[in-house]
């Protein structure tokens, strides 16, 4: 028999905190230029996004204070994409402007039973095929978006009405989800029976993406929580920094590519609001990125200068909250300038262009081979000046 003390020789404890994985966000990194620089003239962001052409790699979130056929409309004529939400108020009410008003009127004390009761009646499947058909009216390629409970009802209807898109998008997305109370969506044949793509999200993990894409996935959405308006980090205490994030998922996307010779986008959705952002986004692996509260503060956004995240209508758990986000400009001033201020959210696109110049990036490719450095200081070294202090 050991004694206490040969015993505690070979006790050994193994504690979470001692294989912490580091990872990191936005403000913990920066791009490090190298040996060449470009013209920004010279600057390509054109790519094909799940067949459908885009000239700026900017997508627009499917939220409602983001996106009615009308925004989405612009931002096609500006070169992006927008999402509409299937299961928002454009698919609810014949006429969303008077609810859309009282919500973005509403006190914050009040606003999360204003939000619960704007999302309370029925979504309607002809208001669906409408705004399908105003979204090609505004001269856009109609891209939807739907959770996995309710793409199994609308996916085939959208694909009939002649939507180009279908994104299936929850707070959590994975291959295999288990449910004793119900069918799961089956990713696999839903996307082999779609006679368009479907994109999903959201993800942060290598393997998930890979089994995604493996499932049929025509585009991999990256990021839980780090929107402005949402709150899933908060309430539900998940999520990864996006830059890791990305980082991970693109690793799976290049992994795919290699077995498979099949390349499939992936895209940043969350947590930027400088035109710096999205670039080390880009940089991190995405081929573009998916903005909802900087292109709600323009002003052919249907929110009034709010947002609220998809999840916060919620009665029962509410993961986002209306914010107050103002408005600053045409859609157009907010992507391409000319910008009236000097902290980067404005001319967004313009800005993109200058930081992979500087890095002598000429295409999204070329911006996903620059270094990053870790760096928690880039932001206020030198700057004490500005601070005040």
């Amino acid at each position: 028999m050991q004694t206490p003390s040969e015993a505690a020789a070979r006790r050994h404890f193994r504690s979470k905190a001692d294989s912490l994985r580091p990872t990191y966000g936005f403000e913990d990194v920066s791009l490090a230029p190298g040996t060449e620089t470009v013209e920004p003239n010279d600057v390509s962001l054109e790519q094909v996004f799940a067949g459908i052409p885009l000239r700026i790699p900017v997508l627009a979130a499917a939220m409602d204070a983001v996106v009615d056929p009308r925004s989405a409309g612009v931002l096609a004529g500006l070169g992006g994409l927008a999402f509409l939400n299937l299961e928002g108020v454009q698919a609810r009410y014949e006429d969303p402007a008077p609810i859309l008003g009282r919500i973005a009127s509403a006190p914050d004390a009040e606003v999360q039973a204003v939000l619960a009761e704007a999302y309370a009646p029925p979504i309607r499947e002809e208001l669906i095929a409408r705004r399908i058909a105003e979204i090609h009216a505004a001269g856009s390629r109609a891209a939807v978006a739907a959770t996995p409970g309710a793409a199994r009802r609308f996916g085939p209807l959208c694909a009939e009405h002649g939507a180009d898109l279908f994104l299936v998008q929850s707070q959590v997305s994975s291959a295999r989800h288990l449910a004793s109370a119900y069918e799961p969506l089956g990713l696999a044949e839903f996307t082999r029976l779609m006679p368009i793509p479907v994109a999903v999200g959201n993800t942060t993990h290598a393997e998930a993406a890979f089994a995604l894409m493996e499932q049929g996935a025509a585009a991999v959405f990256v990021g839980v929580g780090p929107g402005a308006a949402c709150t899933t980090r908060e309430v539900l205490g998940i999520g990864v920094p996006q830059v890791t994030a990305v980082s991970d998922v693109a690793a799976a996307r290049d992994a795919f590519f290699a077995e498979t010779g099949r390349r499939i986008p992936v895209v940043a959705d969350g947590g930027m609001r400088k035109g710096g952002d999205i670039a080390k986004a880009i940089a991190a692996g995405a081929d573009a990125v998916m903005l909802g509260s900087p292109l709600a503060r323009a002003g052919d956004a249907p929110g009034r200068g709010t947002n609220w995240g998809m999840a916060a209508p919620s009665p029962v758990l509410p993961r986002g909250r209306r914010i107050r986000v103002g408005t600053l400009g045409t859609m157009e001033r907010i992507l391409f300038g000319p910008s009236r201020v000097t902290d980067g959210t404005e001319n967004l696109v313009g800005a993109l262009r200058q930081s992979m110049a500087a890095l002598g990036a000429r295409s999204i490719r070329e911006m996903q081979q620059v270094e990053i450095v870790y760096a928690p200081a880039i932001a206020t070294e030198g700057k004490s000046w500005q601070r005040g202090t």
